[in-house]
């Protein structure tokens, strides 16, 4: 296990099957009639002024958003996804022509485990409109998302009837953000993020120079005396603003930050600020040290105050197995401070078991990761640990897996080992005997792991969502108890994704034909500094800075100017060409950039020409030839990026891969793709040279 940890817990499922379902991701069980009702008759949103106020206080945020609040968001989404601008009013029943948006305190909602749930909702369609009432507001919210899947795949129509349903890497806040907009479309709740952590040490091998060398990072930054030295990676970091940023954000979406401080294993940062802290294996705590919990006291009480979460979890995995009295030691004072600090609750990693010797109070949820690690229904739940599966069927390593990565969407249609699909209880997708029955109640839903085992070059932001995105929102359907079929899945999955609101992950531009964009840089005398755009797109740019000039199709640039684009990123699957005449070196100066990647004339060391995405580069063995014209295309092809070089007439044409070179444990190096997105919010920016012709196409 490494560096990241996110996505998703949809604990919540179906308490009754009826006779038919809303073809919805997760499937929502409804009684469809023959007639239908077109959301274009819609005239307006009405929230029961009566639950207007009302909050989910059942559920782990802290911040849970109002009936108004989701109401509001949703009155945005209706807007961005469907097309419809709809007023909210306040009322106390439903109207005609209108969603009326409420709350339900008769009717029972139940999990999957007959437990009762604050994540149902009923919806009610008829020739006044419709109806969303939830348990709670987070029930409501989540029928939100069902009405505007339905809507969208079906013409902005949905069929009169009732349903019930019951519910080692840095990634900027944005990326949180915009996740939390994609999990919360199809019902997902939870994001857990692992706050802390460091590449993989091998104390066999390495040496202390070595070891303290290794990529680590603590994330959460505060200037507080009491954790000053902790933090060695400033723009690398959550400040509290942007820590709470993205937690308000996410609950605005129903979605709640779980956040993870790691300790006593995975710990490299801390003893790297108190080095007397370490075992021999460097990146241990020693917990008979005197100061270690006092530290780790320290650390929590600084950032626990940060956290608008329940729940809040402390790695605690993977440690040494001659210390299982020390670490449970650790493990209980940690949680009866956090508790008393805070009054939260505690998670840990699924690490020692009650007959290795490990007596850890049943107040702290155990989350399994692992089946060699522990058994979870004969080890844990029978001995009345409350438990959250996070088992590797549903685990994702960036770019290398030693034994093939999971296949997570074969999983979720067929992972229940004695037939049919996947569910929460499913910790063992081999052996049935291993998972207990689904209405357990010490199972306490399901969350799958993303790891940056092999360090900061081994994915981009981009590249982590891509490893979740076709197959997250199957597995959302299991989650809730959904029945979807694979067949049925295939067939809705991309339209619907092409609706979420609030969240452009995929990067994709809207364009009139292939061609996306495209600069043949003529002059404009009754507009200056304007570079008009000939695809028919109207992505016209604007000349920036000082210096720049355009003559006879050229774009002289001085290091001092540039162009401005209104875009800003293209996704997967693209051709950026153009033709390039640098006056010197370059060192640094950037050809295209964006807010997801950087394309560099020259890298700083080897003069090189470079991607740059999340603060790495990766350096390919070519340097642009000086005063000399040459024609190049970045060309990305699903997961792999290439740059394509030849001379002015095209001769000499010479093809590159973006590459990069990832450390496995120690012991040896491999290579892998990487996938870019097309940098396109500046052109030429501290560039000395010319430019012409700069064409972006929307296939590869």
């Amino acid at each position: 296990m490494a560096n990241w940890i996110a996505q998703v817990i949809g604990l919540a499922a179906l308490a009754n099957q009826v006779a038919a379902k809303l073809l919805t991701v997760p499937s929502t069980p409804y009684d469809a009639k023959a007639e239908s009702y077109s959301l274009h008759n819609l005239k307006k949103i009405i929230l029961d002024s009566r639950h207007a106020k009302s909050v989910n206080t059942q559920g782990l945020t802290l911040i849970p958003p109002t009936l108004e609040e989701f109401t509001n968001t949703f009155k945005s989404d209706v807007n961005s996804a469907l097309g419809l601008d709809l007023p909210i009013v306040s009322g106390d029943k439903a109207g005609p022509d209108a969603i009326f948006i409420t709350l339900d305190s008769t009717t029972k909602f139940q999990d999957v485990a007959g437990r009762n749930t604050s994540e149902g909702y009923k919806i009610s369609v008829n020739d006044n409109g419709i109806t969303i009432a939830g348990a709670s507001p987070l029930g409501a919210w989540w029928g939100t998302r069902s009405i505007l899947q339905a809507a969208v795949l079906n013409k902005n129509t949905i069929a009169h009837g009732e349903g019930l349903d019951t519910g080692r890497h840095f990634y900027p806040p944005e990326f949180f953000i915009e996740m939390c907009s994609y999990i919360s479309f199809f019902k997902q709740n939870t994001i857990q993020i692992h706050l802390s952590d460091n590449i993989n040490n091998y104390p066999e091998r390495y040496s202390h120079e070595r070891t303290f060398s290794l990529y680590g990072s603590f994330r959460p930054w505060s200037d507080d005396p009491a954790v000053a030295g902790l933090n060695t990676r400033r723009n690398e970091s959550f400040t509290r603003q942007e820590f709470d940023l993205i937690q308000q954000k996410c609950a605005q979406r129903g979605v709640t930050i779980i956040p993870e401080i790691e300790a006593p294993g995975h710990a490299l940062e801390i003893v790297k600020w108190k080095p007397e802290l370490g075992l021999p294996d460097l990146s241990m705590l020693n917990i008979s040290h005197p100061d270690t919990i006092p530290t780790m006291k320290k650390i929590w009480s600084t950032f626990l105050p940060w956290f608008h979460s329940k729940v809040v979890h402390i790695g605690a995995d993977e440690y040494d197995k001659k210390l299982i009295a020390d670490y449970t030691r650790f493990v209980n004072e940690m949680a009866a401070h956090i508790k008393k600090e805070s009054g939260k609750s505690m998670r840990i990693w699924g690490t020692f078991t009650p007959k290795q010797g490990a007596n850890i109070s049943k107040e702290i949820t155990i989350q399994h990761w692992s089946n060699p690690t522990d058994n979870a229904w004969n080890d844990l739940i029978k001995n009345g640990y409350q438990v959250l599966n996070s088992e590797k069927a549903f685990y994702h390593v960036s770019k290398y897996y030693a034994v093939g990565e999971p296949p997570w969407k074969h999983n979720a249609f067929y992972g229940n080992p004695a037939g049919g699909a996947f569910s929460p209880n499913i910790f063992d997708v081999t052996n049935a005997t291993n998972n207990p029955p689904r209405d357990t109640p010490g199972i306490q839903g399901h969350l799958a792991a993303v790891w940056n085992d092999w360090g900061p070059n081994g994915t981009t932001y981009l590249e982590t969502y891509y490893a979740v995105r076709d197959a997250l929102p199957a597995l959302g359907d299991k989650q809730w108890g959904g029945d979807l079929t694979e067949a049925e899945y295939d067939g809705i999955i991309e339209r619907l994704r092409d609706a979420i609101p609030s969240q452009n992950l995929d990067r994709k531009i809207t364009s009139k034909t292939d061609v996306i964009l495209d600069y043949k840089f003529t002059s404009c005398r009754s507009r200056p500094g304007f570079v008009k755009d000939r695809s028919g797109n109207k992505y016209h740019g604007t000349i920036r800075g000082q210096g720049c000039k355009l003559s006879n199709g050229t774009l002289s640039l001085s290091g001092k100017c540039y162009l401005e684009t209104p875009l800003r990123s293209k996704g997967r699957n693209y051709t950026l060409s153009f033709s390039v005449k640098p006056h010197n070196s370059n060192r640094q100066a950037k050809l295209f950039s964006g807010p997801d990647s950087t394309l560099l004339a020259a890298e700083p060391v080897s003069g090189n020409v470079s991607m740059l995405s999340g603060g790495q580069y990766y350096t390919l063995n070519y340097t642009l030839p000086v005063n000399v014209w040459s024609n190049v295309s970045v060309i990305a092809r699903g997961n792999q990026t290439f740059l394509e070089v030849s001379n002015a007439d095209g001769g000499g044409k010479t093809k590159m891969e973006f590459l990069t070179k990832l450390g496995i444990w120690g012991v040896r190096f491999v290579w892998g793709p990487m996938a870019f997105e097309a940098p396109l919010e500046r052109i030429g920016d501290g560039f000395v040279g010319q430019m012409r012709d700069v064409k972006l196409l929307g296939s590869a």
